[in-house]
């Protein structure tokens, strides 16, 4: 169970390193098996000159997941060209990061052949963690012979799926079992839209199995509490091999929820403010400020916010914030 973390700012867009460390605070003790940090959900430019928060930021999480005694899994967000993603690797390592979750955005002309090269290089750096990201927030269209020869990359150990895609996500699927490596390489969802239906799932391919070990998401920066829950759910659920239908209502829930955190309806354009909406309705935020100063609310979003937060109160973690915030804060 992995969050995507958010990145906490003041008015004046500057990090707000208390809130951060909150932030990472919650997450942890809600039962997180690992921070996914210098991700989307944390804003890609965090990186542009002037603003350098990069290594900032995944130093503050990394001091502060050495509070408990559980070591949690450090991913490090790894873009751009590949002398900006071996250097964000290096970084990474230095600050000891597990693995860095590549994305491939930045290569959009790429083919198959430069992709694999530049993953190559990246993985001797630091171990992998692949990323199909959905176009309509920077990702690319990968194709199953991408995921075939990705798969036989060594150090790559998982794969986060988000293409918003049903055809997408067995792409990957296949490539991993042709690989012959779906017993080394942990697929987790990033598909915000079926969430619980990818957890839930299980492929066979050619005689393999392979299912989604769990998520990275940015859904998950909140009701991260409720999100370990759903997830011990549904691992149940599948070993049983007994979906009840409490399950498929809850799915629904989840991405009824999601289209609206995520702004589903204006093409994503308030994802990382919705998040931000509902941190700073739980005090966890000062506000829902992003670094680009345009980057807000869509219309009619807050009212969909209120609807699902109304709607499905048994998805969110005000109470166990609330519990725990000063706490966090101090």
């Amino acid at each position: 169970m992995i969050p995507a973390h958010p990145l906490a700012l003041t008015a004046e867009r500057r990090l707000d390193e208390r809130r951060q460390r909150a932030l990472t605070r919650y997450y942890l003790e809600a039962g997180a098996g690992g921070l996914a940090v210098g991700v989307h959900t944390t804003q890609f430019a965090i990186r542009d000159p002037g603003i350098d928060l990069y290594r900032p930021v995944l130093e503050l999480a990394a001091e502060t997941s050495r509070e408990t005694d559980r070591r949690p899994l450090l991913v490090a967000g790894l873009i751009g060209a590949t002398a900006q993603a071996l250097a964000e690797a290096e970084t990474a390592v230095e600050l000891g990061y597990d693995a860095g979750l590549l994305g491939l955005g930045a290569l959009a002309d790429a083919d198959n052949d430069e992709l694999i090269a530049h993953s190559r290089a990246v993985a001797e750096v630091i171990p992998v963690f692949g990323f199909y990201l959905q176009p309509a927030v920077g990702g690319r269209r990968l194709d199953v012979d991408f995921w075939r020869r990705f798969a036989e990359i060594q150090d790559v150990v998982a794969i986060k799926v988000a293409p918003f895609n049903r055809y997408q996500t067995i792409d990957v699927v296949r490539g991993v079992v042709d690989a012959g490596r779906s017993g080394e390489i942990a697929l987790y969802t990033g598909n915000d839209d079926t969430i619980l239906f990818d957890l839930l799932s299980e492929y066979s391919l050619d005689g393999h199995a392979a299912h989604f070990a769990g998520g990275l998401l940015g859904q998950w920066a909140v009701g991260t509490r409720r999100a370990v829950e759903l997830l011990s759910d549904a691992a149940t659920w599948r070993a049983r091999r007994e979906i009840p239908l409490d399950a498929i209502v809850r799915a629904h829930e989840l991405t009824d929820t999601n289209a609206a955190l995520f702004d589903a309806a204006n093409g994503f354009a308030g994802c990382i403010a919705g998040i931000h909406e509902i941190l700073r309705r739980q005090g966890l935020l000062a506000g829902r400020w992003c670094l680009d100063p345009a980057e807000d609310i869509s219309p009619g979003q807050l009212e969909e916010i209120d609807r699902v937060h109304r709607a499905y109160p048994h998805l969110h973690d005000d109470k166990f914030i609330a519990e725990h915030l000063d706490a966090w804060l101090a």
